[in-house]
């Protein structure tokens, strides 16, 4: 094995067993589950591997008093039987988190296996659980003290004071805890019927971004420099419209399952993203699979778009950006396109890029100040 402090994990992980996944009939060569590497007796080698998935049905903080392997199972299902075109992308499964005696438990559980993970370069899928299950995956940054950028994704902002269920509030401490590692934090497709207007004015008074699931679905591309800017996405598929994900019972509106594939795609394609968790899945909700698809589906598109992301060349690499130096509204501002991509980014005073739009790039043009721009000061 590569990476001999990897099998300090092993405690907390169980198996995947790919016999009952594959039906008894074990899979096509032409199949994700012939190009997984699976730990099954044994772990897996990381070394060249993109995306780690693990798998943490941890239920209880959304009121559920049950926690196993069921709803990461039926995700693996789906996804290894999907076909494999990325030949480029390389991805391992290392099962799932034990349970613990608490909720406490498996957070820590959680957090102890993807920080080795992260340790040692590896950008790890969680297949969740209940959504405050992000807490174990905000706590791997949390205990290195690094400080970063989330994007969330979820037609709720579980901030709710009033309810004693974690994943209705989990929201508060990760937002509000001392120490705090949250430099900037973007909720993506908030539904305004089942947000609190007070909520909103809360999270604006700290200067993060809220982006309702109106204005996403208009102009999702410009969504892209937002989850380009992360290093931590969380995605609740409460998001996608219940006739996309069956097990979504908390709305039947939101986004479509391709706009679900699209904004992971995204994540994949971020160079600073290193964990995703995606969570909200109950089997026992589920009709006909279609959201262990939905999930899988949208599994396939983030190995797309770490495909993508490996096209992108090191900002160093000068020749493959056009630059282009604009004044407006008497400051002055470089942008950067990516001849490789087509992706932008603006530098702000202190000389440093931010990821952005080619609309941002059009509003300076104009000799106006871009929204993203004003809100990257703000925070500065």
């Amino acid at each position: 094995m590569s990476f001999p402090s990897i099998e300090t994990i092993i405690d907390f992980l169980e198996p995947v067993n790919t016999y009952e996944l594959s039906n008894d009939e074990g899979f096509r060569d032409v199949q994700l589950g012939k190009h997984i590497a699976v730990y099954e007796e044994q772990f897996p080698d990381l070394t060249g591997i993109d995306i780690v998935l693990v798998g943490c049905g941890e239920n209880r903080g959304g009121g559920i008093p049950a926690s196993g392997t069921s709803a990461p199972d039926a995700v693996r299902k789906i996804f290894y039987s999907l076909y494999h075109w990325h030949q480029d992308v390389h991805v391992a499964d290392v099962g799932n988190v034990k349970a613990g005696a608490t909720l406490a438990d498996s957070y820590a559980a959680l957090r102890a296996v993807v920080t080795e993970l992260v340790s040692h370069g590896k950008r790890v899928v969680i297949l969740g659980g209940s959504h405050d299950v992000t807490i174990g995956q905000y706590q791997v940054y949390a205990a290195a003290e690094k400080i970063i950028e989330v994007a969330c994704v979820d037609a709720r902002i579980d901030m709710d004071f009033d309810s004693v269920v974690p994943a209705d509030n989990f929201m508060l401490s990760m937002l509000t805890s001392e120490p705090n590692y949250i430099r900037h934090y973007s909720h993506i497709g908030f539904q305004s019927y089942l947000v609190h207007p007070h909520m909103l004015e809360t999270i604006d008074k700290l200067r993060f971004d809220c982006f309702r699931v109106g204005r996403v679905k208009e102009h999702i591309e410009e969504i892209e420099p937002v989850i380009r800017n992360a290093n931590m996405f969380s995605f609740d598929i409460a998001a996608i419209q219940h006739c996309h994900a069956p097990a979504n019972r908390l709305t039947p509106n939101g986004f479509t399952g391709e706009e679900a594939c699209t904004l992971m795609q995204y994540a994949g394609m971020s160079p600073t993203i290193d964990t995703i968790g995606i969570y909200g899945y109950l089997p026992s909700q589920d009709e006909y699979e279609l959201t262990a698809k939905q999930i899988s589906h949208m599994l396939w598109y983030l190995m797309d778009g770490v495909l993508k992301g490996k096209e992108e060349a090191p900002m160093s690499a000068n020749h493959h950006f056009n630059e282009f130096k604009l004044a407006f509204a008497e400051l002055e501002a470089t942008f950067l396109q990516s001849k490789k991509t087509g992706r932008w980014w603006m530098q702000l005073p202190d000389e440093t890029y931010i990821a952005c739009s080619y609309r941002d790039y059009v509003t300076a043009a104009n000799n106006d100040i871009p929204e993203r721009w004003l809100r990257a000061m703000e925070r500065s």
